[in-house]
């Protein structure tokens, strides 16, 4: 069964949110999704300073398998990327939840972060997709 952090906030999509101590967020795809996708070889990050509405496309990621695209969780501004991803784009496979971070924004409106998923909720989604 697919790893799925309590702490963190998730997206039909298959993204992962987590409120930082400043109130930014940091993005990336959950453990689940990259287990479907395979070993990632490119991935595609939005640029700084760009702008996006909760479910606008705003990185690619590409596995020996398929490209899929991942969608911003809020609306807000990217504020940075995982750079290393460029070089390391395995990184996602090895630690999705962690070194395998995409990017981070700020949020317009922090109110839209409480209305994604639970763990609970993601956990039932993907137990539901497996069947």
């Amino acid at each position: 069964m697919s790893n799925v952090p309590t702490e963190l906030k998730y997206t039909k999509s298959h993204e992962w949110v987590r409120t930082e101590t400043d109130g930014s967020i940091t993005v990336g795809i959950t453990d689940h999704a990259q287990e479907l996708l395979g070993d990632m070889v490119f991935i595609e990050l939005p640029e700084t300073e760009a702008n996006y509405t909760a479910g606008d496309e705003c990185a690619v990621v590409e596995s020996v398998k398929a490209a899929s695209d991942v969608y911003s969780p809020i609306t807000g501004e990217v504020i940075a990327i995982n750079e290393e991803l460029a070089d390391a784009p395995e990184t996602v496979n090895e630690d999705a939840f962690d070194t395998g971070w995409m990017f981070k924004m700020q949020p317009e409106d922090a109110g839209e972060i409480d209305e994604l998923m639970s763990a609970e909720a993601y956990a039932e989604l993907i137990a539901e997709e497996e069947h």
